[in-house]
């Protein structure tokens, strides 16, 4: 399986906005990341854990992003994916087409289709 076939479309922050604002996008779309973004190319990620380890209601996001993220391509495999995260310790990889992001794939998704196949085959 591919990571196209898994992958979300990302929330996506263009934007310097607050930390307690980005807290509450989260809380309300239920999410755990924010991507921010320029020219639809992925600038930074910013986490919940992120966002409680600083925690200031009027520090921005681009002050606790992490700015190296660790990207992957709609044709790669899950296996790749659980690699990079296991690998890099991320929960979270934005999907990038060249450098325009497409998509995110998260361990969440992950963990929910490997649940799936598992139903699948008690069932069978």
């Amino acid at each position: 399986m591919l990571v196209k076939d898994l992958m979300k479309q990302p929330y996506v922050i263009e934007k310097d906005i607050s930390l307690a604002e980005a807290a509450k996008i989260m809380g309300t779309k239920n999410i755990g990341s924010l991507i921010f973004s320029s020219g639809g190319e992925v600038k930074g990620i910013v986490t919940e854990r992120d966002i409680m380890k600083n925690f200031s209601k009027n520090e921005k996001v681009s002050k606790v992003m992490a700015t190296k993220v660790i990207t992957i391509k709609p044709d790669e495999t899950i296996d790749r994916a659980m690699e990079l995260m296991r690998d890099n310790k991320i929960k979270r990889l934005p999907v990038t087409e060249g450098r325009k992001l497409v998509g995110i794939i998260t361990l969440t998704d992950l963990a929910e289709h490997f649940e799936a196949l598992e139903e699948d085959f008690l069932i069978e």
